[in-house]
């Protein structure tokens, strides 16, 4: 017991500002949330009148949680407890995979194994130290739900789904942190299972049976297929169903259970997915540094751009549909006006898709920069700066690339849009929409590009934790500042709620210069700073 306690407080010491930004963070998104909602949404009339319009869009119910009636602890977790719950699996697969994969590339595992403590120790503190993490992100929402005045059952429940949640991400982070040899690969999969449970979970929501009034969903067996319908279909502040959440937190456990087992069945440094044979000569591409990152994160790039390509065809193949609920719905279609800049129904479904592309495109950035940074901790860029590659050439080989993955994700989600405009005989007016807004896209997320890279000179060890908290903070005030009503100077410090838009024939550049500006003077203070920056190895 002594051991695993002083190992359980080497992590908390080690993570402890981590997982106070997420916990805390998540828990102010559902304070800011409810807030938000009881101001745009006052009125049972309001409510109902959203919901609705979400129950006969399948665009809504994608990205939203499932209907559970018009009280407002209900509507509110129906637009936010999906957002809660990413934050809480993202948390703890990254914490479980640092723990065990990351430690052991690192040689820190081999060093702990040696001692009395063993294999075993080391991985118990880790899964300990998850499921503690998650009780306090738990906690934290539950009392933000508490502090605004909703029940109290409601609100214990809320916060133990999102809880339960991270608890079986946690799970699959462990597992596969067993399954591959490295912690890039095991976040890669780990990630990759988490976004595609939570479409699961939306594309379930999108195909249930809602009831006569349209204010409630029964959804569909897809959604029982993800952790995230497990957390929803708790129903918090209207039927309080506390089973779900046991069964996410049931299968989290099982899933510790395993990678527990599969610890004990391999060797340090080994994995159960053999890597693929390299070939025996490099290709003629290796031969210069710029195609060396392109080899390195070529297939998060390629994997971001697919994204991009998905998203650009639902733009504007569901871009009708909407128009018909909003023409239905004079409240919908007032919304969609406001952010398409007074434009239409269909534009406003365009520019809404592509600020949600602006995230993809970003993320692809701040992850090529970050791999810049597990490069130099892990001691492999230090054996090519010694060849004639100087620091600001490494550099800007990273951001040359990360500046091309933006590119080719907004122009797969052009390629998309056009798509889907033929695949309805839509009108091809619509794709200066298209154009307009996804240029704009490729201008808000360089500046997420640049920002990142200005940490990683600055303060090497906090890259990937800033960056990857840029986004997220972008992400919530572009995507849910107008819809929670946020001010706008709040909204307008995410890059990618003042992109250029169409205002119907013309074009309002908005925010475009300042982003331009911060682009450019980003760019160059970090090239000029790394000039005189060590090399900084080191988790």
């Amino acid at each position: 017991m002594t051991r695993l306690l002083a190992l359980l407080g080497q992590r908390i010491r080690r993570d402890w500002v981590q997982v106070l930004l997420w916990s805390v963070g998540t828990g102010l998104l559902a304070y800011a949330s409810y807030v938000g909602v009881a101001g745009s949404y006052g009125t049972e009339q309001d409510r109902t009148s959203l919901l609705a319009a979400a129950l006969a869009n399948p665009v809504i119910l994608l990205f939203r949680g499932l209907p559970s009636g018009t009280g407002q602890g209900a509507f509110m977790v129906f637009l936010i407890f999906p957002w809660l719950a990413m934050l809480a699996a993202f948390m703890s697969t990254f914490l479980a995979v640092r723990h065990t994969r990351g430690d052991e590339e690192t040689g820190r595992a081999e060093l702990v194994a040696a001692t009395p403590a063993s294999r075993t120790l080391p991985f118990v503190a880790t899964a300990t130290h998850g499921l503690l993490a998650n009780l306090l992100l738990g906690a934290l929402t539950a009392g933000a739900f508490l502090a605004v005045g909703l029940s109290v059952e409601g609100s214990l429940l809320a916060g133990a789904a999102v809880g339960a949640v991270g608890v079986t991400f946690l799970g699959v982070g462990l597992v596969a942190a067993q399954l591959v040899r490295t912690s890039r690969g095991a976040n890669s999969l780990a990630v990759w299972t988490l976004l595609i449970t939570f479409v699961l979970s939306g594309m379930g929501n999108a195909i249930g049976t809602p009831n006569d009034d349209l204010t409630r969903m029964e959804s569909s067996w897809l959604t029982w297929l993800s952790p995230f319908g497990w957390g929803e279909n708790t129903r918090a502040f209207d039927e309080n169903l506390w089973w779900p959440a046991a069964l996410c937190l049931g299968v989290g456990v099982l899933l510790v259970v395993i990678s527990a087992a599969l610890v004990s069945a391999r060797d340090l440094g080994g994995s159960f997915i053999a890597e693929r044979r390299a070939r025996a000569d490099a290709s003629a591409a290796l031969s210069t540094p710029t195609g060396l990152v392109w080899r390195l994160t070529r297939g998060a790039v390629i994997g971001w751009t697919v994204g991009g390509l998905l998203v650009g065809i639902l733009s504007t193949s569901l871009a009708s549909i909407v128009q018909e609920v909003g023409a239905a719905n004079p409240a919908v279609e007032e919304i969609l006006r406001q952010i398409s800049g007074e434009g239409s129904v269909e534009q406003g479904t365009v520019t809404t898709f592509f600020t949600t592309l602006g995230v993809l495109a970003a993320c692809a950035a701040v992850q090529v920069v970050c791999r810049a940074r597990q490069e130099e901790a892990h001691g492999t860029a230090e054996p090519l700066l010694a060849a004639p590659v100087g620091r600001v050439r490494w550099l800007a080989d990273y951001l040359v690339v990360a500046l091309l993955a933006i590119v080719l994700v907004i122009a797969a989600a052009i390629g998309g849009a056009a798509i889907g405009i033929a695949s309805q005989d839509g009108d091809m007016g619509l794709m200066r929409t298209v154009l307009v807004t996804g240029a704009g896209q490729v201008a808000a997320a360089s500046v997420f590009l640049v920002v990142t890279a200005l940490v990683f000179v600055v303060l090497p060890r906090l890259t990937i934790a800033v960056g990857w908290t840029l986004v997220v903070v972008g992400m919530m005030l572009g995507l849910f500042g107008p819809l929670f009503q946020f001010p706008d100077e709040l909204v307008h410090l995410s890059p990618i709620a003042v992109t250029p838009l169409l205002d119907g024939v013309d074009i309002d550049v908005r925010g475009l210069w300042w982003l331009l500006l911060a682009t450019g003077a980003g760019a160059v203070a970090s090239l000029g700073l790394m000039r005189r920056r060590e090399l900084e190895a080191g988790g």
